[in-house]
């Protein structure tokens, strides 16, 4: 080899490889200064088109844009009448806004373990957790596998339960009910900078039901009856308007939306190449002790937010030291999540201990995350399998 060709080859070798990082074009750049110069930079007509374009997409009835999946999740649950004193089922396996967004409302979150096959919410445990007191159940898409949302329909039907499916990972995603974002009362979605479709920071809500999204559109704006923009590009002069609710400031901006719009159009390419980067990780770590992320259940399909393993008993190296080999190598990767029950808040307030939730804390002691996004390479997808493999032997 000449002298080179190995100095090109250190270099290449010592190239970062983050966790995630965000496909953004020409399109979304050029969509970007267009809004800029229209003048017009905050909740528009670029909002109302993105709302447009994903409710058709999704097959969705209404598509509210928000500032963030937070927001759709609290804007969900006041939506669906949920306040003091009502229990809202979920998992412990999530970021803490799932269940931050229950607490805002004044209801108590209820934590019900994940099935340790998929790590989503286990139907079982949430029949089990069901109370006189329970008003919703809120499952999440994990990593972007689909829940089982067929047996949350049945018991939200029996029940009398609202369903909230918390889709923050699931942008594409298809359950065994259907399309995620037309199979429960409401839908909510996160386009933050590390999802599969962003706009740096954003969400939306899908619901068939009109009282709901009329409620959700005001809200999100203060309470006001008409928006800023309504009011000022009317023909005639329409400066009057009533806040008819203590609304919040949760409204999704036209330079958002301007990334939304194009992101929306790439996003089926997105999730075939997240399906094939998937793919490549599973076939370049076989054999070794490590269980692979589940595979979407027959019909279903994966959304591939997170590309996770669990290390298995007869690992040589723990999952720690394994991260630790992985930044070494310039490889960033993390661990999604420390559970709630883990999280000083939820545990010190509610009680709660690890053995209550054996299966997500399983996981949680042996899980990571590995690099997963669009602009990937294959060779990326090499290095890091064979950091991992040469870690644990």
């Amino acid at each position: 080899m000449k002298r080179g060709a190995r100095v090109r080859q250190s270099v290449v070798s010592r190239t970062p490889i983050p966790f995630a990082r965000p496909a953004i074009g020409d399109s979304e750049a050029s969509e970007v200064l267009a809004t800029l110069a229209s003048g017009w930079l905050t909740t528009g007509p670029r909002v109302q088109r993105f709302e447009r374009e994903f409710g058709a997409w999704v097959g969705a009835q209404h598509a509210l844009a928000v500032n963030s999946c937070t927001a759709a999740l609290h804007l969900s649950l006041l939506a669906a009448g949920i306040g003091a004193g009502d229990e809202v089922i979920t998992t412990p396996l999530t970021f803490c806004a799932t269940a931050n967004a229950i607490i805002h409302t004044g209801a108590r979150p209820v934590f019900a373990d994940i099935d340790r096959r998929t790590y989503n919410l286990d139907p079982s445990a949430v029949e089990r957790a069901i109370t006189p007191r329970t008003r919703a159940i809120l499952p999440v898409h994990y990593a972007g596998r689909p829940a089982d949302v067929l047996a949350f329909q049945r018991l939200s039907e029996a029940h009398g339960l609202v369903l909230i499916e918390d889709a923050a990972h699931a942008v594409e995603a298809v359950s065994n009910a259907g399309r995620v974002g037309t199979t429960a009362h409401f839908t909510c979605f996160s386009f933050y900078a590390t999802k599969n479709l962003t706009t740096g920071e954003g969400g939306m809500v899908t619901t068939a039901s009109d009282r709901a999204a009329t409620w959700i559109r005001t809200a999100a704006l203060h309470g006001m009856s008409r928006d800023a923009f309504d009011r000022f590009t009317a023909k005639v002069p329409s400066w009057y308007y009533e806040i008819v609710a203590p609304g919040f400031k949760y409204n999704l901006t036209d330079i958002a939306a301007a990334l939304g719009i194009h992101q929306l159009r790439r996003a089926h390419a997105f999730a075939q190449r997240r399906e094939q980067l998937a793919a490549q990780y599973a076939a370049a770590l076989d054999g070794l002790p490590v269980l692979l992320p589940p595979q979407p259940a027959r019909g279903d399909r994966h959304a591939w937010h997170l590309y996770v393993l669990q290390l298995a008993d007869g690992a040589a190296i723990g999952r720690d030291a394994l991260i630790e080999r992985l930044f070494a190598a310039g490889i960033g990767c993390s661990v999604h999540y420390i559970p709630l029950h883990l999280q000083p808040y939820w545990r010190d307030r509610y009680a709660l201990r690890p053995e209550a939730f054996p299966h997500s804390q399983r996981a949680f002691e042996r899980m990571l995350s590995l690099p997963l996004y669009t602009r990937m390479t294959d060779a990326d997808v090499g290095r890091v399998a064979a950091t991992v493999r040469a870690a644990l032997g």
